[in-house]
């Protein structure tokens, strides 16, 4: 991969951690391939990426653009400037970087980015993480040089003859949990002998997966289960303040599990939203799990997200308005069914993309080769 001068990439996307982690997954990818290649990101001023991108080690600048809000505020007024702003930006960037490809991985600030590389030629690379494709990446995927996805049938939304399906990529400290079951129960101070239900409801946190499970927590401790739960930022005080009724010896409430890959080695059964990412992660994984997906999202999308793995015995489907009610059940229903343990585990193994970086790297370099 290596040549005389180093190659030069810049990646954008943002906004949420299922752009980001992707995108950052791929540069870390680049990176090993070719130590020399240099990588811009471009992310949207005052998001999470402008921290995490740094955290990672890899240089990042910020657009002035947000996405349009639901009602009339300063913001909208002001955004038809912003726009402006940022596609000249981008412009600007592209210019005197002169990368020898771009990257898009979705988000509002893909969108100045993919316009500027149409612009001066530069080879272009979508990553699409959703089963539903996102509104600049619809906008943009006719141009681009190659469009990689995570689902079949992505035909309604892209030219057929661009997309590959790679998959989407994940951090690599989860590509092999086996062996970390161990350290992973001391690490959360957890019992062996009992079995681990694994909430996740993304950093933020997830109202009604956190209901549900405060709700009806004193069925859990009185199965005999232990429970590894993080609430996001959003909701940990709550959660806190309302898990003092209860006898926490074997219920770990935290706000934010910072070794993902750890709490996937000691979890029986993992409950989550169903991002795009959380899902490629859970694949990976291969653990029996229970998907709640937001409604809360561009046109149900966690919901199709979720249906092409339930359609295939991969993972059990719960609507978030019968949460409340069932989930919880649900949960300790699955744990005295090994059976159906091992059906889901199996199933959803089989849709496992764990090489999606490296695939998605080998059609980066086809297209700028």
């Amino acid at each position: 991969m290596t040549r005389k001068e180093p190659y030069r990439f810049i990646i954008s996307g943002g906004g949420t951690g299922g752009h980001i982690y992707p995108a950052l997954a791929v540069a870390n990818e680049i990176k090993r391939i070719d130590a020399d290649a240099q990588i811009l990101f471009v992310g949207a001023m005052g998001k999470m990426e402008m921290t995490m991108v740094p955290k990672a080690g890899y240089e990042i600048v910020g657009l002035w653009i947000s996405g349009i809000q639901r009602r009339v505020t300063i913001s909208n007024l002001i955004f038809p400037f912003k726009v402006i702003y940022s596609f000249i930006s981008a412009m600007r960037i592209v210019k005197k970087y002169k990368p020898d490809a771009v990257l898009g991985f979705g988000g509002y600030v893909s969108g100045p980015m993919m316009f500027a590389a149409n612009k001066y030629n530069v080879p272009s690379l979508i990553q699409e993480q959703n089963s539903y494709a996102g509104l600049t990446n619809k906008k943009f995927g006719k141009k681009a040089g190659v469009i990689c996805v995570a689902y079949n049938g992505m035909e309604k939304y892209f030219p057929a003859n661009k997309i590959v399906l790679t998959g989407n990529p994940v951090r690599r400290d989860i590509l092999d949990i086996e062996k970390k079951k161990s350290e992973g129960l001391a690490y959360f101070n957890l019992d062996s002998k009992r079995k681990t239900i694994l909430i996740l409801g993304g950093s933020l946190g997830a109202r009604t997966i956190n209901d549900s499970i405060i709700g009806k927590l004193d069925q859990a401790i009185k199965a005999g289960h232990q429970v590894l739960w993080q609430t996001g930022r959003f909701y940990f005080d709550e959660m806190t303040s309302k898990s003092k009724n209860f006898d926490l010896t074997n219920v770990r409430v935290v706000q934010f599990i910072d070794r993902m890959d750890l709490a996937y080695a000691v979890a029986d059964v993992i409950v989550s939203r169903a991002g795009a990412l959380s899902i490629s992660e859970m694949c990976i994984v291969g653990k029996p799990v229970i998907l709640v997906p937001s409604p809360n999202v561009a046109e149900d999308h966690q919901t199709k997200n979720a249906e092409a793995l339930s359609t295939v015995d991969a993972a059990i489907l719960i609507k978030d308005s019968a949460a409340r009610l069932t989930l919880m059940l649900n949960i300790i229903d699955l744990l005295e069914n090994a059976e159906v343990q091992n059906k889901l585990s199996k199933n959803i193994k089989k849709l496992a993309r764990p090489s999606a970086a490296k695939d998605i790297v080998e059609e980066l370099m086809k297209i700028v080769k």
